[in-house]
């Protein structure tokens, strides 16, 4: 049982914040382990600083709660760093996407083939990887022995890769995504306990490349759940596992998308909304229209409304009550949360199940020498041979994401089997890692003039004048 430092840069992000609060207060081997929480918003900061140590006292956890507005403060002598901040917020991306629109690029131009995922900008974003890359060089220096990086904000891929060309920081990216092979169990009829599964790819471009039950393939199963069903319809604009669009990637690369690759598709299910509500269900046509996006930021505002609300009932009434027992006083007042907000709050203080989030479960199998088997963005060498590789056919020098056991000695890749298809490597992947070298060879000789190079790629690109206007337009405003 260690107790480690862990500091939470970005911890203002009130549900993110509380699920790995809640993770480290159930997780008994990191009881008596110190959290700094920093944020450059104080108020938000204070309001998740007062509800992590009562959730902490909740379950007589003793965990030692700290905040701070400087960036060095969390890194200082931190065992462990997890990074889920968004440099200028998504007031910055939105801007961005609006100066792209008013020249002629339909969502911005970092939506580009293979990365339409609405906040995963790439080529515009230099102020998020600078950010990335000022906490790895921290991190190499920061007084703890092999601390560990856990990088949560997004890009992933990018961020990642760069992380590990550019410092010597022990780094490691996450995302949910692949927690959505439950969807396709669920389809089928079998639990997700019982079967053997794996993905593996880059950061939302994974696939199902084994899908098992006692040593039998469980793709025939799909393929008759598909056939017989009559038709579909989303929920919601991010219901798409099951989407026409899943099916017609899974029919072309021999192997089924998974989480956010559906997303990152080819222009043949973008060209414009009647296009995207054809393979990705109407009436949004799909989570990267702006009917979708506009439905997602309306969620998320209600959200962190609520949350708020939420919050300040409880330091109300905490300062008239000292001996306030949170998780009584929200099971009192929970019903006049809306449900989704009810699900995640109930989570929280649920003591048999933990986020689903990996960050914690990673820190504990580290820390406590606990293997624990998990989905990682890491090097596709992992530092092995130059000749060693993963994933087989993708250059060695690049995050990719896999399964892996983790413990105290480190990462430690599962074999894949069977191999992704050929298909997938070369039409999907390649072509994914060259938009992440451009963009980042861009970045890091700060040469607008590669961005206008991208764009000429680009089919909404009419001109060269017009690439270039876009881009200049952008970097003016990208302070």
């Amino acid at each position: 049982m260690a107790a480690v430092r862990i500091g939470i840069i970005g911890a203002g992000s009130a549900i993110f914040s509380m699920r790995l609060v809640s993770d480290i207060c159930k997780t008994d081997s990191l009881m008596g382990s110190e959290v700094v929480l920093m944020d450059i918003d104080e108020n938000r900061l204070n309001a998740v600083s007062f509800l992590a140590q009562r959730i902490s006292d909740e379950f007589d956890a003793k965990i030692r709660f700290s905040t701070t507005t400087q960036v060095d403060e969390a890194i200082s002598n931190s065992d462990f760093v997890i990074n889920s901040a968004l440099v200028g917020g998504h007031a910055f991306l939105e801007r961005m996407r609006k100066i792209g629109e008013k020249h002629g690029y339909q969502r911005g131009i970092d939506t580009q083939e293979f990365n339409m995922v609405s906040d995963y900008y790439t080529l515009t974003n230099w102020n998020q990887l600078s950010y990335f890359l000022e906490i790895a060089q921290k991190m190499e220096n920061n007084g703890a022995k092999n601390p560990w990086l856990l990088q949560a904000a997004n890009p992933v891929f990018e961020g990642t890769t760069l992380i590990h060309r550019q410092t010597n920081t022990n780094m490691v990216g996450f995302c949910h995504g692949h927690h959505e092979v439950r969807h396709l169990a669920d389809a089928i009829g079998i639990p997700m306990s019982q079967i053997d599964w794996q993905v593996a790819g880059v950061n939302h471009g994974i696939w199902l490349n084994r899908f098992e039950k006692d040593g039998e393939n469980l793709y025939p199963k799909l393929e008759e759940y598909f056939n017989s069903r009559k038709e579909w319809h989303p929920k919601d604009p991010p219901d798409d596992q099951l989407s026409p669009v899943a099916w017609d990637l899974y029919s072309f690369y021999g192997m089924f998308p998974i989480g956010d690759t559906q997303r990152n598709s080819s222009w043949k299910y973008h060209y414009n909304l009647e296009t995207k509500k054809k393979w990705y269900g109407a009436p949004w046509g799909g989570f990267d229209s702006d009917l979708g996006w506009k439905w997602y930021q309306d969620k998320v505002y209600t959200i962190a409304k609520t949350l708020q609300e939420m919050m300040k009932m409880i330091m109300e009434q905490a300062s008239a009550t000292k001996d306030l027992s949170v998780k009584a006083f929200i099971n009192e007042n929970i019903n006049q949360f809306p449900e989704d907000i009810r699900d995640q709050v109930n989570q929280i203080f649920d003591h048999s199940r933990l986020s689903g989030e990996q960050h914690i479960p990673f820190i504990d199998a580290i820390a406590n020498n606990n293997p624990t088997r998990l989905v990682v963005n890491t090097m596709n060498s992992m530092g092995k041979d130059e000749t060693e590789v993963v994933i087989q056919g993708l250059p060695n020098d690049c995050a990719c994401e896999f399964p892996a056991i983790v413990d105290g000695r480190g990462i430690h890749p599962e074999v894949l089997a069977p191999k992704l298809t050929e298909r997938i490597i070369k039409w999907y992947l390649m072509p994914r890692i060259m938009r992440m070298e451009w963009a980042l060879e861009a970045f890091i000789k700060k040469d607008r003039s590669l961005i206008v190079e991208f764009l000429m790629r680009d089919r909404r690109t009419t001109s060269y004048e017009q690439a270039k206007a876009v881009v200049e337009e952008i970097f003016e405003n990208n302070g």
